[in-house]
Protein backbone atom coordinates (compact mmCIF):
# COMPACT_ATOMS: atom_id res chain seq x y z
CA UNK A 1 0.00 0.00 0.00
CA UNK A 2 1.34 3.40 -0.94
CA UNK A 3 1.87 5.36 2.27
CA UNK A 4 2.98 8.64 0.67
CA UNK A 5 -0.61 9.82 0.65
CA UNK A 6 -3.61 8.73 2.60
CA UNK A 7 -6.46 7.80 0.30
CA UNK A 8 -10.17 7.88 0.93
CA UNK A 9 -10.30 4.17 1.85
CA UNK A 10 -7.47 4.53 4.36
CA UNK A 11 -9.14 7.61 5.86
CA UNK A 12 -12.49 5.84 6.21
CA UNK A 13 -10.91 2.68 7.65
CA UNK A 14 -8.83 4.79 10.04
CA UNK A 15 -12.04 6.38 11.28
CA UNK A 16 -13.58 2.95 11.69
CA UNK A 17 -10.60 1.72 13.74
CA UNK A 18 -10.75 4.87 15.88
CA UNK A 19 -14.46 4.22 16.50
CA UNK A 20 -13.69 0.60 17.46
CA UNK A 21 -10.95 1.91 19.74
CA UNK A 22 -13.51 4.05 21.57
CA UNK A 23 -16.45 1.62 21.60
CA UNK A 24 -14.60 -1.59 22.54
CA UNK A 25 -13.23 -0.18 25.84
CA UNK A 26 -16.70 1.20 26.65
CA UNK A 27 -18.12 -2.32 26.31
CA UNK A 28 -15.44 -3.67 28.62
CA UNK A 29 -16.20 -1.01 31.24
CA UNK A 30 -19.98 -1.54 31.03
CA UNK A 31 -19.46 -5.19 31.95
CA UNK A 32 -16.84 -4.35 34.61
CA UNK A 33 -14.06 -6.04 32.66
CA UNK A 34 -10.91 -4.04 33.34
CA UNK A 35 -9.54 -2.04 30.44
CA UNK A 36 -5.99 -1.99 31.87
CA UNK A 37 -6.16 -5.78 32.15
CA UNK A 38 -7.62 -6.67 28.72
CA UNK A 39 -6.30 -3.68 26.67
CA UNK A 40 -9.33 -3.32 24.37
CA UNK A 41 -8.16 0.01 22.91
CA UNK A 42 -4.86 -1.52 21.80
CA UNK A 43 -6.44 -4.12 19.50
CA UNK A 44 -7.91 -1.77 16.83
CA UNK A 45 -4.72 0.30 16.82
CA UNK A 46 -2.49 -2.73 16.27
CA UNK A 47 -4.78 -4.05 13.54
CA UNK A 48 -4.84 -0.67 11.80
CA UNK A 49 -1.04 -0.74 11.58
CA UNK A 50 -1.15 -4.18 9.96
CA UNK A 51 -3.89 -3.36 7.48
CA UNK A 52 -3.39 0.34 6.77
CA UNK A 53 0.36 0.75 7.23
CA UNK A 54 2.54 2.72 9.62
CA UNK A 55 1.28 6.24 8.93
CA UNK A 56 -2.41 5.44 9.40
CA UNK A 57 -1.57 3.09 12.27
CA UNK A 58 0.30 5.88 14.07
CA UNK A 59 -2.49 8.37 13.41
CA UNK A 60 -5.12 5.94 14.74
CA UNK A 61 -2.85 5.38 17.76
CA UNK A 62 -2.67 9.10 18.50
CA UNK A 63 -6.30 10.04 17.89
CA UNK A 64 -8.01 7.08 19.59
CA UNK A 65 -6.96 7.72 23.22
CA UNK A 66 -7.46 11.48 22.82
CA UNK A 67 -11.02 11.14 21.56
CA UNK A 68 -11.81 8.36 24.00
CA UNK A 69 -10.45 10.37 26.91
CA UNK A 70 -12.38 13.49 25.93
CA UNK A 71 -15.63 11.66 25.13
CA UNK A 72 -15.73 8.98 27.81
CA UNK A 73 -13.14 9.90 30.44
CA UNK A 74 -11.23 6.69 29.59
CA UNK A 75 -8.28 7.01 29.72
CA UNK A 76 -8.17 9.84 32.25
CA UNK A 77 -6.93 13.01 30.57
CA UNK A 78 -4.08 13.35 33.07
CA UNK A 79 -1.72 11.63 33.53
CA UNK A 80 -2.71 8.53 31.53
CA UNK A 81 -3.90 9.88 28.16
CA UNK A 82 -0.62 11.52 27.00
CA UNK A 83 1.29 8.36 27.92
CA UNK A 84 -1.22 6.20 26.03
CA UNK A 85 -1.01 8.52 23.01
CA UNK A 86 2.69 7.77 22.70
CA UNK A 87 2.25 4.08 23.47
CA UNK A 88 -0.52 3.52 20.93
CA UNK A 89 1.27 5.63 18.34
CA UNK A 90 4.18 3.22 18.75
CA UNK A 91 1.87 0.22 18.36
CA UNK A 92 0.34 1.46 15.12
CA UNK A 93 3.63 2.71 13.71
CA UNK A 94 5.74 -0.36 14.45
CA UNK A 95 3.13 -2.97 13.54
CA UNK A 96 2.78 -1.19 10.20
CA UNK A 97 6.51 -0.78 9.56
CA UNK A 98 7.58 -4.29 10.53
CA UNK A 99 4.66 -5.99 8.76
CA UNK A 100 5.18 -4.00 5.55
CA UNK A 101 8.88 -4.96 5.53
CA UNK A 102 8.67 -8.62 6.65
CA UNK A 103 5.06 -9.78 6.17
CA UNK A 104 5.52 -11.70 9.46
CA UNK A 105 2.55 -11.27 11.76
CA UNK A 106 4.05 -12.49 15.05
CA UNK A 107 7.31 -10.58 14.58
CA UNK A 108 5.35 -7.44 13.79
CA UNK A 109 2.99 -7.88 16.73
CA UNK A 110 5.67 -8.63 19.33
CA UNK A 111 7.88 -5.82 18.02
CA UNK A 112 4.98 -3.38 18.24
CA UNK A 113 4.08 -4.52 21.76
CA UNK A 114 7.66 -4.02 22.95
CA UNK A 115 8.32 -0.72 21.19
CA UNK A 116 4.91 0.61 22.24
CA UNK A 117 5.87 0.03 25.87
CA UNK A 118 9.16 1.83 25.26
CA UNK A 119 7.16 4.77 23.87
CA UNK A 120 4.98 4.60 27.02
CA UNK A 121 8.11 4.63 29.19
CA UNK A 122 9.26 7.76 27.37
CA UNK A 123 5.78 9.27 27.87
CA UNK A 124 5.83 8.43 31.58
CA UNK A 125 9.29 9.96 31.85
CA UNK A 126 8.07 13.18 30.18
CA UNK A 127 5.00 13.19 32.44
CA UNK A 128 7.23 12.84 35.51
CA UNK A 129 9.19 15.92 34.39
CA UNK A 130 6.12 18.03 33.69
CA UNK A 131 2.54 17.54 34.83
CA UNK A 132 2.88 14.36 36.95
CA UNK A 133 6.03 14.59 39.09
CA UNK A 134 4.81 11.74 41.33
CA UNK A 135 5.05 9.18 38.51
CA UNK A 136 7.98 6.81 38.61
CA UNK A 137 8.32 5.89 34.90
CA UNK A 138 9.85 2.45 35.54
CA UNK A 139 7.21 1.49 38.10
CA UNK A 140 4.47 2.85 35.84
CA UNK A 141 5.53 0.53 33.01
CA UNK A 142 6.21 -2.48 35.26
CA UNK A 143 2.75 -2.12 36.81
CA UNK A 144 1.12 -1.62 33.42
CA UNK A 145 2.81 -4.68 31.93
CA UNK A 146 2.14 -6.99 34.87
CA UNK A 147 -1.51 -5.89 35.03
CA UNK A 148 -1.94 -6.37 31.28
CA UNK A 149 -0.67 -9.94 30.89
CA UNK A 150 -4.18 -11.29 30.10
CA UNK A 151 -4.64 -8.60 27.43
CA UNK A 152 -1.26 -9.33 25.89
CA UNK A 153 -2.11 -13.03 25.73
CA UNK A 154 -5.40 -12.17 24.02
CA UNK A 155 -3.53 -9.98 21.51
CA UNK A 156 -0.96 -12.69 20.71
CA UNK A 157 -3.70 -15.28 20.18
CA UNK A 158 -6.45 -13.37 18.39
CA UNK A 159 -4.76 -10.61 16.37
CA UNK A 160 -2.74 -13.04 14.19
CA UNK A 161 -5.87 -15.12 13.56
CA UNK A 162 -7.83 -12.01 12.57
CA UNK A 163 -5.05 -10.63 10.36
CA UNK A 164 -4.63 -14.00 8.60
CA UNK A 165 -8.38 -14.21 8.04
CA UNK A 166 -8.65 -10.67 6.70
CA UNK A 167 -5.63 -11.02 4.42
CA UNK A 168 -6.76 -14.45 3.14
CA UNK A 169 -10.02 -12.92 1.94
CA UNK A 170 -9.18 -11.81 -1.62
CA UNK A 171 -11.83 -9.07 -1.70
CA UNK A 172 -10.55 -7.47 1.49
CA UNK A 173 -6.95 -7.79 0.34
CA UNK A 174 -7.76 -6.12 -3.02
CA UNK A 175 -9.68 -3.37 -1.27
CA UNK A 176 -6.78 -2.64 1.07
CA UNK A 177 -4.23 -2.70 -1.75
CA UNK A 178 -6.04 -0.10 -3.85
Amino acid sequence: MNQKTIGTKQLILSGLFIAFGIILPMCFHVFNMGGPIFLPMHIPVLISGFLLGPICGAIVGVITPILSGLLTGMPPVLPTMPIMVLELCGYGLISGIVFSKTNKIYLSLISAMIVGRVFALFGAFLASLTFAPDINPIMYIVTAVTTAVPGMIIQVIFIPILIKFLLSNSEIRKSLAS
